[in-house]
């Protein structure tokens, strides 16, 4: 017992530095108290997972200790890097790290990969050097996981601790319940999420003469208009002004993720549902999307004939995109293995450039109606990861980064030209949809904190593949409304 009173003290001390700290009151911040009870809980549950596995109590401490400073380090870092502390559904992704390595690993150092792997032979040596034989400590520390896990499940019963946390706030949670207690909350809440099956998609119609018979979506990695991240009129991107003056309809997408967090602008527009329909599914709505399959637009473009494909020049299992995108109708991934790997001085993705070949490919290709979904990744950060210091301009580090994303911005506004004009010279009536996923967190440039709108252009083309403008008017959507706007200009509201 002597040893988890000092954890359950310094577990306290360590969440009062998670932020956002909570309000301050008598000179120090204090969590609420059914937050530090559910903290003290989990502390134990975590000693004794230890306990159970080594059978020595002081570096089971230790251990449990530095699993809850990783946490609050990791939630710190994350806020001031993407404006939003650590979720439950980000530790989902710590198994993505081991399936797709090159993806993280990539924008690290070697020698941050080489201090990560000496880190862990130290830790994986002093677990072995200091473990303990006898078998009745590791049976009191399975002992204590389970009296913690009972004391946890029986507290949430308690109608005071069943109340917290009911709507998905995690910026408010953490100030007044602590980081851990709104993990272990807000995984509870999604666990428990029960929705009705989703109804079958409304029959629509197929449009009229001028209606689209080919739609390209493209998901824009990073995409942003410069003069708003940074204030400068002559930093305006060509190819975004020309679209907005012959757009069908333009404006800002307002996306809830800063600086990362693909995956809800991308389940917004393929499926249509706003956030709020989603509850605490929203924070990364691809973990639950195959729930979702009968509202995704192939789904509901399939009736009508419309065939879909979804280009991205990654490996399809992440975010599960392998299982889920076929299941919402998309009859063809074009993953990586459709494109040659980027050649010396392009970078560690497949360039944008090379991606508008691949959809032009594919559209000239396509005889029936067609959608075709494409998702860049060359504009992914960090920016500075494989560029060397004789390349680098010279300035500030912030000013380098900045001089960087201009650079890959540029390939996607490029990309946007090179589609236009593609799409235009097939002749056939024709829609353009571009769009950025989120904005770029450029520490000192561009952080958390202030607008993370993204640009939005939707053209369409006639027959002879000339613009069919709207009024001009800026017109701001979110992602899912976004989806709604497209199945509005190219099927009709008929219901059989």
């Amino acid at each position: 017992m002597l040893p988890i009173l000092p954890l359950i003290a310094a577990a306290l001390v360590l969440d009062g530095l998670a932020r956002p700290q909570a309000a301050r009151r008598f000179g120090a911040g204090w969590r609420s108290a059914e937050g530090s009870v559910l903290l003290a809980l989990v502390s134990v549950a975590l000693y004794g997972g230890f306990l159970a596995l080594c059978g020595n109590a002081a570096l089971s401490v230790l251990l449990a200790f530095a699993l809850l400073a990783l946490l609050t380090l990791a939630s710190n870092a994350k806020r001031a890097m993407l404006g939003e502390p650590l979720l439950f559904s980000d530790l989902a992704l710590v198994g993505a790290i081991f399936r797709h390595p090159q993806f993280y690993l990539s924008a690290l150092t070697r020698w941050q990969i080489a201090a990560m792997v000496i880190v862990a032979v130290l830790l994986a040596a002093l677990v072995a050097w200091l473990l303990v034989p006898e078998p009745l400590p590791h049976l009191l520390g399975a002992g204590l996981v389970l009296a913690s896990l009972a004391a946890l499940m029986a507290i949430m019963r308690v109608p005071r601790f069943g109340a917290l946390a009911l709507v998905p706030d995690a910026e408010a949670d953490v100030m007044r319940l602590g980081l851990v207690p709104t993990l272990l909350l807000h995984w509870r809440r999604w666990r428990a999420v029960v929705e009705a099956p989703a109804s079958p998609p409304v029959r629509r119609a197929i449009g009229g003469d001028d209606a689209p018979q080919l739609i390209v979506a493209i998901q824009c990695e990073s995409f942003a208009d410069p003069v708003e991240l940074f204030g400068d009129p002559a930093l305006a991107l060509p190819a975004l002004a020309e679209a907005r003056n012959d757009a069908w309809q333009w404006g800002h997408l307002q996306v809830s993720g800063f600086g990362a967090y693909t995956m809800r602008t991308e389940y917004a527009v393929i499926f249509g549902r706003e956030e709020s329909e989603l509850g605490f599914r929203r924070f990364d709505p691809f973990l639950t999307a195959l729930r979702d399959t009968a509202y995704a637009l192939p789904r509901r473009l399939e009736p009508a004939g419309w065939n879909s494909m979804f280009i991205h020049p990654h490996d399809m299992r992440f975010y599960g995109r392998d299982r889920i995108l076929p299941a919402s109708g998309f009859a063809r991934l074009v993953g990586e293995n459709s494109f040659d790997p980027p050649a010396k001085g392009e970078g560690r993705y497949v360039t944008d450039a090379a991606i508008a070949r691949k959809i032009m490919e594919l559209a000239r290709e396509a005889a029936d109606p067609a959608l075709l979904y494409a998702v860049t990744i060359e504009n992914h950060g960090p920016w500075s990861a494989d560029e060397s210091a004789e390349d680098a301009p010279s300035g500030t580090q912030a000013s380098r980064l900045v001089a960087k994303y201009l650079r890959l911005v540029a390939k996607g506004d490029a990309m946007l030209a090179d589609l236009r004009g593609g799409i235009a010279s097939l002749r056939r009536p024709a829609m353009l949809v571009f769009f950025g996923d989120h904005r770029p967190s450029i520490p000192g440039a561009s952080e958390p904190g202030g607008e993370r709108h993204t640009p939005y252009v939707v053209l369409r083309f006639d027959a002879q593949g000339r613009p069919i403008r709207g009024d001009g008017q800026r017109r701001d959507l979110t992602p899912a409304a976004l989806h709604h706007l497209v199945l509005d200009c190219t099927l009709s509201p008929a219901a059989d």
